[in-house]
């Protein structure tokens, strides 16, 4: 058995699709979470795992701002009583669009939200957790970590990027106990993916390549996390687990 109960985490971008599923997860394992999102539907999403009787609490928090995400992530803590086991950087955001008319700007936020925010919030989680000696981070990848995508120059760049950086982290902390591994899903049904499911003949294309047959479950990716969270991963470093109905070994 898993066993998280009394373990602290932080979530970002939970307030619906694949991380609402992840925070879910843990906090039916008994981890008291905070999640992190830009969502006007934030308190309502709490509120609802409150009613589930989830210890769960959140903070408005627009993460392409790195001059605020130091203070965020301290407000954080504090919610979560001034010590942190998990860190879950899921937010991430995306521009479907061909690469040579995607603004620059457009690239660079992409680049900003999905690679400079990791990179900081990895930061700030170690630091936090050099002081018990132990922790668990765990960065969202994607399939296209791997592959070029459509239509997907900047989302796959910072993808890329994600699953470098989670190697490169992982070299720096394993020997002080933080275990940062990452997730690589596949295309699951989520908002994020609405340009590929409101597009008949790309969906049925795309599903025609992967082995299961069908597009993802928000759901079905929280056992990864609770995985990735627990003592049960304590000799995992630096893993990119995909999470994708065998699409990539197709």
């Amino acid at each position: 058995m898993i066993d998280l109960k009394g373990k602290k985490a932080i979530v970002t971008g939970a307030a619906q699709g694949l991380g609402l599923a992840m925070a879910k997860g843990l906090c039916s394992n008994g981890v008291k979470v905070c999640i992190l999102d830009i969502s006007p539907n934030l308190e309502q999403v709490v509120e609802e795992l409150r009613k589930q009787d989830y210890d769960v609490t959140g903070l408005h928090a627009d993460l392409s701002d790195q001059d605020q995400l130091a203070n965020v992530f301290q407000q954080a803590v504090k919610l979560l009583g001034g010590e942190l086991d998990i860190l879950v950087n899921n937010a991430g955001i995306h521009k479907p669009m061909p690469a040579i008319e995607l603004p620059v700007k457009d690239f660079q936020r992409i680049l900003d939200v999905n690679v400079t925010t990791v990179f900081q919030l990895c930061r700030l989680a170690a630091e936090e957790m050099k002081k018990k000696g132990k922790g668990k981070i765990i960065n969202i990848a994607s399939v296209l970590s791997y592959i070029g995508g459509f239509n997907a120059a900047a989302y796959s760049a910072s993808k890329g990027a994600v699953a470098q950086l989670t190697k490169s982290l992982s070299n720096e902390w394993s020997s002080e106990g933080i275990n940062v591994n990452a997730i690589a899903p596949g295309y699951y049904v989520t908002e994020l993916n609405r340009h590929i499911l409101n597009d008949q003949e790309r969906l049925d294309s795309l599903v025609s390549r992967i082995p299961a047959g069908r597009l993802g479950k928000p759901e079905e990716l929280a056992g990864t996390v609770e995985f990735l969270s627990s003592a049960k991963s304590d000799y995992i470093n630096g893993a990119i687990i995909p999470v994708d109905g065998g699409f990539l070994g197709r």
